[in-house]
């Protein structure tokens, strides 16, 4: 009987990872070996703070996980330990995280990772962590928006100063 409870459970650890995989926006997995108690901690904190669940899971879990979320192409890099960040809301958030403390820490790898659905690499993770945040893209268009206005309004006050003048 203790066998049956055991698969069972399994079984819905690895329906809870295949749904966290279908549901995330995005999906960072991570190689987090030589990093101590210390940084873990700060980087679970970092992560929690954006939103971003992080766990580390059994390679064999996820692989069949993946099979059932058909993202097969994922197996690839389930090896070795495996620390997983899933973000349902925020696409650039994981990648943005776990990158700028990789850049700090060498002990963390990015090994790959899920876009709205799609296997990515490590350095389509990285191209999406040096994008701009979600504000700074907002600002940005902003901008360009309000130079063609900005510029027309010059042009005027320079019309009426000469007039005047």
């Amino acid at each position: 009987m203790a066998n049956a409870r055991i698969i069972q459970e399994k079984q819905q650890a690895v329906e809870e990872i295949s749904t966290k995989l279908r549901e995330s926006s995005c999906t960072v997995v991570a190689d987090y070996r030589g990093l101590n108690v210390a940084q873990v901690t700060e980087l679970r904190k970092q992560l929690r703070e954006a939103g971003v669940e992080f766990s580390v899971l059994k390679n064999s879990l996820v692989r069949r996980a993946t099979e059932s979320a058909e993202l097969s192409e994922l197996n690839e890099v389930l090896t070795g330990p495996t620390a997983i960040a899933f973000s349902k809301d925020d696409v650039v958030a994981p990648a943005k995280i776990l990158n700028e403390f990789a850049k700090k820490n060498e002990a963390l790898k990015l090994k790959g990772g899920v876009l709205e659905g799609q296997v990515v690499g490590v350095e389509q993770l990285k191209a999406l962590a040096d994008l701009p945040s979600r504000e700074g893209l907002l600002s940005m268009l902003l901008s360009v928006l309000q130079a063609p206005i900005r510029n027309f309004a010059l042009a005027v006050k320079a019309v009426a100063e000469k007039q005047e003048a």
